[in-house]
Protein backbone atom coordinates (compact mmCIF):
# COMPACT_ATOMS: atom_id res chain seq x y z
CA UNK A 1 0.00 0.00 0.00
CA UNK A 2 2.96 2.64 0.91
CA UNK A 3 4.42 1.58 -2.79
CA UNK A 4 1.07 2.12 -4.22
CA UNK A 5 1.37 5.64 -2.95
CA UNK A 6 4.95 6.49 -3.62
CA UNK A 7 4.18 5.42 -7.04
CA UNK A 8 0.78 7.80 -7.22
CA UNK A 9 2.79 10.47 -5.48
CA UNK A 10 5.55 9.87 -8.43
CA UNK A 11 3.65 9.78 -11.14
CA UNK A 12 1.13 12.74 -9.92
CA UNK A 13 4.15 14.77 -9.88
CA UNK A 14 5.36 13.98 -13.36
CA UNK A 15 2.26 14.71 -15.21
CA UNK A 16 2.07 18.40 -12.57
CA UNK A 17 5.73 18.76 -13.67
CA UNK A 18 3.97 19.06 -17.34
CA UNK A 19 1.55 21.54 -16.22
CA UNK A 20 2.80 23.80 -13.73
CA UNK A 21 0.29 26.56 -14.57
CA UNK A 22 -2.83 24.65 -14.98
CA UNK A 23 -1.53 23.20 -11.40
CA UNK A 24 -0.85 26.67 -9.91
CA UNK A 25 -4.14 27.83 -11.00
CA UNK A 26 -6.20 24.57 -9.30
CA UNK A 27 -4.10 25.36 -6.05
CA UNK A 28 -5.27 29.17 -6.15
CA UNK A 29 -8.81 27.63 -5.93
CA UNK A 30 -7.78 26.14 -2.22
CA UNK A 31 -6.22 29.49 -1.15
CA UNK A 32 -9.07 31.02 -1.68
CA UNK A 33 -11.28 28.32 -0.62
CA UNK A 34 -9.51 28.36 2.69
CA UNK A 35 -10.07 32.24 2.89
CA UNK A 36 -13.73 31.75 2.04
CA UNK A 37 -13.50 28.56 4.90
CA UNK A 38 -12.18 31.23 7.79
CA UNK A 39 -14.32 34.07 6.80
CA UNK A 40 -17.91 31.99 7.31
CA UNK A 41 -15.71 30.31 10.53
CA UNK A 42 -15.67 33.77 12.09
CA UNK A 43 -18.17 35.91 10.50
CA UNK A 44 -20.67 33.42 9.12
CA UNK A 45 -21.88 32.98 5.11
CA UNK A 46 -24.54 35.33 3.90
CA UNK A 47 -23.22 38.93 3.08
CA UNK A 48 -25.97 41.78 2.99
CA UNK A 49 -27.70 41.88 0.52
CA UNK A 50 -27.50 39.19 -1.46
CA UNK A 51 -23.73 37.76 -1.15
CA UNK A 52 -23.03 33.87 0.28
CA UNK A 53 -19.09 33.43 1.22
CA UNK A 54 -19.96 29.78 1.75
CA UNK A 55 -20.78 29.51 -1.91
CA UNK A 56 -18.03 30.93 -2.90
CA UNK A 57 -15.91 28.85 -0.70
CA UNK A 58 -17.47 25.98 -2.27
CA UNK A 59 -17.05 27.16 -5.74
CA UNK A 60 -13.24 27.95 -5.72
CA UNK A 61 -12.89 24.47 -3.90
CA UNK A 62 -14.72 22.33 -6.73
CA UNK A 63 -12.86 24.54 -9.57
CA UNK A 64 -9.60 23.62 -7.92
CA UNK A 65 -9.96 20.27 -7.83
CA UNK A 66 -11.41 19.80 -11.47
CA UNK A 67 -8.21 22.51 -12.86
CA UNK A 68 -6.02 19.97 -10.60
CA UNK A 69 -7.71 17.08 -12.40
CA UNK A 70 -7.13 18.43 -15.81
CA UNK A 71 -3.25 19.28 -15.22
CA UNK A 72 -3.17 15.91 -14.79
CA UNK A 73 -5.28 14.32 -17.91
CA UNK A 74 -3.66 16.50 -20.19
CA UNK A 75 -0.31 15.08 -21.15
CA UNK A 76 -2.58 11.86 -22.18
CA UNK A 77 -4.56 13.89 -24.84
CA UNK A 78 -2.35 13.28 -27.72
CA UNK A 79 -2.55 17.25 -28.54
CA UNK A 80 0.46 19.10 -29.76
CA UNK A 81 2.92 20.89 -27.47
CA UNK A 82 1.51 23.97 -29.06
CA UNK A 83 -2.24 23.06 -29.17
CA UNK A 84 -1.38 22.37 -25.38
CA UNK A 85 -0.14 25.59 -24.63
CA UNK A 86 -2.88 27.60 -26.65
CA UNK A 87 -5.30 25.59 -24.68
CA UNK A 88 -3.87 26.37 -21.67
CA UNK A 89 -3.10 30.19 -22.52
CA UNK A 90 -7.06 29.92 -23.33
CA UNK A 91 -8.38 28.23 -20.46
CA UNK A 92 -6.23 29.85 -17.32
CA UNK A 93 -7.73 33.42 -17.86
CA UNK A 94 -11.20 32.00 -17.86
CA UNK A 95 -10.76 30.05 -14.51
CA UNK A 96 -9.01 33.14 -13.08
CA UNK A 97 -12.39 35.47 -14.11
CA UNK A 98 -14.25 32.79 -12.56
CA UNK A 99 -12.54 33.10 -9.21
CA UNK A 100 -12.31 36.56 -9.16
CA UNK A 101 -16.30 36.91 -9.71
CA UNK A 102 -17.07 34.53 -7.20
CA UNK A 103 -15.17 35.42 -4.57
CA UNK A 104 -15.20 39.27 -4.59
CA UNK A 105 -18.72 39.81 -5.77
CA UNK A 106 -19.67 37.87 -2.80
CA UNK A 107 -17.92 39.71 -0.51
CA UNK A 108 -19.15 42.53 -1.69
CA UNK A 109 -22.92 41.26 -1.03
CA UNK A 110 -24.07 40.61 -4.46
CA UNK A 111 -24.79 37.03 -6.23
CA UNK A 112 -22.61 37.12 -9.40
CA UNK A 113 -24.96 35.31 -11.47
CA UNK A 114 -28.00 37.46 -10.48
CA UNK A 115 -28.26 40.76 -9.50
CA UNK A 116 -31.04 42.72 -7.83
CA UNK A 117 -30.43 46.35 -7.71
CA UNK A 118 -26.55 46.44 -8.12
CA UNK A 119 -24.13 48.97 -9.96
CA UNK A 120 -23.55 48.91 -13.53
CA UNK A 121 -20.14 47.20 -12.09
CA UNK A 122 -22.11 44.27 -10.79
CA UNK A 123 -24.48 43.99 -14.36
CA UNK A 124 -21.26 43.87 -15.94
CA UNK A 125 -19.68 40.89 -14.12
CA UNK A 126 -22.99 39.15 -14.38
CA UNK A 127 -23.34 39.80 -17.53
CA UNK A 128 -19.92 38.36 -18.58
CA UNK A 129 -20.36 35.11 -16.37
CA UNK A 130 -22.14 32.78 -18.27
CA UNK A 131 -20.26 33.40 -20.95
CA UNK A 132 -17.28 32.78 -19.71
CA UNK A 133 -18.77 29.75 -18.09
CA UNK A 134 -20.37 28.95 -21.63
CA UNK A 135 -16.38 29.52 -22.98
CA UNK A 136 -15.30 27.17 -20.11
CA UNK A 137 -17.88 24.24 -21.91
CA UNK A 138 -16.52 24.89 -25.06
CA UNK A 139 -13.18 24.80 -24.40
CA UNK A 140 -13.53 21.48 -22.30
CA UNK A 141 -15.53 19.68 -25.11
CA UNK A 142 -12.73 20.52 -27.59
CA UNK A 143 -10.35 18.72 -24.84
CA UNK A 144 -12.68 15.71 -24.20
CA UNK A 145 -13.08 15.24 -28.04
CA UNK A 146 -9.13 14.23 -28.31
CA UNK A 147 -9.48 11.05 -26.11
CA UNK A 148 -11.77 9.43 -28.20
CA UNK A 149 -9.15 9.39 -30.67
CA UNK A 150 -7.43 6.19 -31.51
CA UNK A 151 -3.89 7.32 -31.08
CA UNK A 152 -4.97 8.26 -27.68
CA UNK A 153 -5.64 4.44 -27.27
CA UNK A 154 -2.87 3.40 -28.91
CA UNK A 155 -0.61 5.25 -26.31
CA UNK A 156 -2.35 4.62 -23.23
CA UNK A 157 -5.02 1.62 -23.69
CA UNK A 158 -6.48 1.74 -19.93
CA UNK A 159 -6.20 5.80 -18.65
CA UNK A 160 -7.90 6.69 -22.33
CA UNK A 161 -10.63 4.59 -21.82
CA UNK A 162 -11.17 5.92 -18.44
CA UNK A 163 -11.35 9.48 -19.53
CA UNK A 164 -13.45 8.88 -21.75
CA UNK A 165 -16.23 7.31 -19.39
CA UNK A 166 -14.99 10.69 -17.57
CA UNK A 167 -15.35 13.31 -20.02
CA UNK A 168 -18.80 11.48 -20.80
CA UNK A 169 -19.79 12.24 -16.85
CA UNK A 170 -18.42 15.77 -17.26
CA UNK A 171 -20.61 16.79 -19.92
CA UNK A 172 -23.61 15.66 -17.66
CA UNK A 173 -22.09 18.20 -14.83
CA UNK A 174 -21.96 21.10 -17.68
CA UNK A 175 -25.46 19.64 -18.77
CA UNK A 176 -26.88 20.38 -15.49
CA UNK A 177 -25.13 23.58 -15.02
CA UNK A 178 -26.74 24.88 -17.64
CA UNK A 179 -29.63 23.82 -16.27
CA UNK A 180 -28.88 25.68 -13.30
CA UNK A 181 -28.26 28.96 -14.93
CA UNK A 182 -31.99 28.24 -16.98
CA UNK A 183 -33.67 27.56 -13.69
CA UNK A 184 -32.38 30.84 -12.36
CA UNK A 185 -30.73 28.58 -9.15
CA UNK A 186 -29.96 25.34 -8.02
CA UNK A 187 -33.58 24.09 -6.54
CA UNK A 188 -36.27 22.43 -8.04
CA UNK A 189 -39.88 21.20 -7.33
CA UNK A 190 -40.56 19.89 -3.89
CA UNK A 191 -36.81 19.39 -2.89
CA UNK A 192 -34.52 18.30 -5.76
CA UNK A 193 -31.22 20.10 -5.93
CA UNK A 194 -29.18 20.54 -9.04
CA UNK A 195 -25.74 20.86 -7.60
CA UNK A 196 -25.80 16.63 -6.51
CA UNK A 197 -25.65 15.74 -9.75
CA UNK A 198 -23.80 18.75 -11.34
CA UNK A 199 -20.57 17.93 -9.01
CA UNK A 200 -20.80 14.42 -8.58
CA UNK A 201 -20.50 14.46 -12.43
CA UNK A 202 -16.88 16.14 -12.55
CA UNK A 203 -15.88 13.83 -9.55
CA UNK A 204 -15.70 11.30 -12.45
CA UNK A 205 -12.40 13.16 -13.20
CA UNK A 206 -11.13 11.36 -10.23
CA UNK A 207 -12.95 8.47 -9.64
CA UNK A 208 -12.83 6.45 -13.00
CA UNK A 209 -9.02 6.96 -14.57
CA UNK A 210 -7.82 6.03 -10.87
CA UNK A 211 -9.52 2.83 -11.98
CA UNK A 212 -7.82 2.39 -14.64
CA UNK A 213 -4.40 3.69 -13.32
CA UNK A 214 -4.60 1.02 -10.85
CA UNK A 215 -5.49 -1.53 -13.32
CA UNK A 216 -2.03 -0.67 -14.82
CA UNK A 217 -0.30 -0.68 -11.71
CA UNK A 218 -1.49 -4.10 -10.89
CA UNK A 219 -0.83 -7.85 -11.98
CA UNK A 220 -4.01 -7.99 -13.47
CA UNK A 221 -4.81 -10.30 -16.67
CA UNK A 222 -4.85 -7.96 -19.39
CA UNK A 223 -8.27 -9.13 -21.27
CA UNK A 224 -9.83 -8.35 -17.55
CA UNK A 225 -8.33 -4.13 -17.46
CA UNK A 226 -10.66 -3.30 -19.82
CA UNK A 227 -13.45 -4.45 -18.43
CA UNK A 228 -12.93 -3.41 -14.85
CA UNK A 229 -13.12 0.08 -16.47
CA UNK A 230 -16.34 -0.46 -18.47
CA UNK A 231 -18.31 -1.78 -15.17
CA UNK A 232 -16.84 1.18 -13.37
CA UNK A 233 -17.35 3.74 -15.80
CA UNK A 234 -21.07 2.30 -17.07
CA UNK A 235 -22.12 2.11 -13.15
CA UNK A 236 -20.91 5.60 -12.37
CA UNK A 237 -22.63 7.34 -15.20
CA UNK A 238 -26.28 5.27 -14.54
CA UNK A 239 -25.81 6.39 -11.26
CA UNK A 240 -25.83 10.39 -12.40
CA UNK A 241 -28.86 9.26 -14.52
CA UNK A 242 -30.74 7.91 -11.66
CA UNK A 243 -29.72 10.96 -9.98
CA UNK A 244 -30.51 13.53 -12.83
CA UNK A 245 -33.73 11.35 -12.89
CA UNK A 246 -34.75 12.04 -9.51
CA UNK A 247 -33.88 15.76 -9.34
CA UNK A 248 -35.91 16.23 -12.59
CA UNK A 249 -38.98 14.95 -10.62
CA UNK A 250 -38.54 17.99 -8.26
CA UNK A 251 -37.33 15.16 -5.39
CA UNK A 252 -34.51 15.22 -3.04
CA UNK A 253 -31.83 12.50 -3.45
CA UNK A 254 -31.55 12.01 0.02
CA UNK A 255 -35.20 10.35 0.45
CA UNK A 256 -35.29 6.39 0.11
CA UNK A 257 -36.73 5.85 -2.99
CA UNK A 258 -36.31 3.84 -5.80
CA UNK A 259 -33.65 6.57 -7.67
CA UNK A 260 -31.76 7.06 -4.64
CA UNK A 261 -31.37 3.73 -3.51
CA UNK A 262 -30.27 2.55 -7.29
CA UNK A 263 -28.20 5.56 -7.95
CA UNK A 264 -26.48 4.44 -4.22
CA UNK A 265 -26.01 1.02 -5.54
CA UNK A 266 -24.09 2.27 -8.97
CA UNK A 267 -21.44 4.18 -7.08
CA UNK A 268 -20.71 1.42 -4.96
CA UNK A 269 -20.34 -0.90 -7.47
CA UNK A 270 -18.46 1.68 -9.76
CA UNK A 271 -15.89 2.00 -6.65
CA UNK A 272 -15.57 -1.22 -5.83
CA UNK A 273 -12.88 -1.99 -8.35
CA UNK A 274 -11.08 0.22 -6.62
CA UNK A 275 -11.09 -1.69 -3.50
CA UNK A 276 -10.27 -5.30 -5.46
CA UNK A 277 -7.49 -3.70 -7.63
CA UNK A 278 -6.16 -2.69 -4.26
CA UNK A 279 -6.12 -5.83 -2.80
CA UNK A 280 -4.18 -7.19 -5.77
CA UNK A 281 -0.56 -7.32 -5.96
CA UNK A 282 1.48 -4.81 -7.53
CA UNK A 283 2.57 -5.81 -11.16
CA UNK A 284 6.28 -6.95 -12.27
CA UNK A 285 6.79 -3.85 -15.12
CA UNK A 286 8.61 -4.43 -18.05
CA UNK A 287 11.62 -2.07 -18.54
CA UNK A 288 10.21 -1.49 -21.65
CA UNK A 289 6.70 -0.69 -20.73
CA UNK A 290 7.61 1.79 -18.14
CA UNK A 291 10.34 3.30 -20.26
CA UNK A 292 7.60 3.72 -22.65
CA UNK A 293 4.88 5.04 -20.40
CA UNK A 294 7.48 7.96 -19.11
CA UNK A 295 8.16 9.15 -22.84
CA UNK A 296 4.15 9.30 -23.65
CA UNK A 297 3.57 11.63 -20.73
Amino acid sequence: MNQLALEAASGALRLYKQETWLMLTGLLGFLLAGICGVWVLLHGGPVSPDGDVSKAFSFNAALGIFILSTASILPVSGMRPRSQSIYRCSYIPLVLFSYFAETVQHFRGVDPRFVQNGSSFDHVISTIFPAVALLLVVFYLILGAQYFRKRVIDAHPELGLGIRYAMIAVLVSFAAGIWISVNAGRYTGIGGNIIWLHGLGFHALQAIPLVAWLSMRKSVNAAVKPIIIHISGLAYIFGLIAIGWQTLLGYSVAEWSLLPILAGSCFLVAFTPVIWLISQSNALAEPYNRTQYTRNL
